[in-house]
């Protein structure tokens, strides 16, 4: 993976770093967990060439992933994607437990015929389906669950599939704040989780209460420090910070595994690449945006 250059480094190195803080709430009965995913995000935006449309939709679904790292363990994985008949048409993103976060959008710049009128996104995305996709360190094969898009809101349809996939009550609140360049000066997302013996009024009333708490992207985006956040704004609920976990964008593609590819072709499409060009022969990792060439004296030799 090679990371493209961004522009807001000074404004982030002068707030919170990246990272999952989990938590719990309510004397352990919510399991709770902060994601800052400014510089996530902001690489995200880089490598994949996004406007801020597009930086928004696929900036969630990092959002999403990155707080789904709270629940792995060992060599876990878990991911979602989103097929719909909206101008976004998809997307796909995936995180490991060591809070690696790639994914990439079906459209990129997603068409649209007029300009959105307000923040609600739900028209970009239309009927679909969201999948979560888990892998279990040790299972044979991965956890799948699926149910239909029913809000347009990243993070509202997660915690739709989660109440009805796996009869958990969930809340996200994935949240980006953005410059008037385009710039996203802060990016987060809150996970609260009810856990077993929870009554329905508790979980109610900390929704409410979520409900009514500030946008995450400027308070990050102002420097708050995550920890403080917690702390004060949880205060009723008697807030226990348990650890803190790496988030980051991250592809584990390069070039070696690129080239693997182009030499798992059949000796037809070899041919043809050697005979035909272009040269430089260019490629790009779907997962991370990241560009590989090779040249055609480097194809020849990998080729022959």
């Amino acid at each position: 993976m090679i990371k493209a250059e961004i522009g807001m480094n000074k404004h982030i190195e002068s707030i919170s770093p990246d990272g999952l803080t989990i938590f719990l709430l309510g004397e352990g009965k919510f399991r709770g967990a902060l994601l800052n995913g400014t510089l996530m995000v902001n690489e995200m935006q880089a490598n994949h060439s996004l406007g801020p449309l597009e930086s928004l939709v696929l900036g969630h679904a990092y959002l999403g992933a990155g707080l789904l790292v709270n629940n792995l363990k060992g060599n876990d994985r878990i991911g979602f994607s989103i097929e719909c008949g909206g101008p976004v048409k998809g997307l796909n993103v995936e995180a490991d437990y060591y809070g690696n976060v790639r994914g990439c959008l079906s459209e990129n710049p997603i068409p649209l015929k007029e300009p959105l009128k307000s923040l609600n996104m739900s028209p970009l995305f239309g009927p679909g389906f969201l999948k979560v996709s888990k892998s279990v360190e040790g299972a044979g094969q991965p956890f799948t669950g699926q149910v239909m898009i029913e809000h347009g809101n990243i993070g509202q349809d997660l915690a739709h599939y989660f109440l009805t996939s796996e009869q958990i009550a969930t809340s996200f609140s994935l949240s980006m704040d953005f410059d008037r360049a385009g710039g996203i000066t802060g990016a987060g997302g809150l996970f609260l989780q009810a856990l077993p013996g929870t009554t329905d009024e508790e979980a109610g009333a900390l929704e409410d209460f979520v409900v009514s708490l500030p946008s995450l992207g400027k308070t990050i985006s102002s420097g708050k420090d995550v920890g403080e956040w917690i702390e004060e704004t949880f205060v009723d609920f008697a807030p226990i910070i348990l650890e803190t976990k790496k988030v980051q964008f991250y592809c584990p593609c390069s070039k070696e595994k690129i080239a693997s590819f182009i030499t798992a072709l059949d000796e037809k499409e070899k041919q043809s690449i050697l005979s035909e060009g272009p040269f430089p022969l260019k490629t790009r990792c779907h997962n991370c945006g990241t560009n590989y060439e090779f040249h055609e004296p480097e194809l020849r030799e990998l080729l022959s």
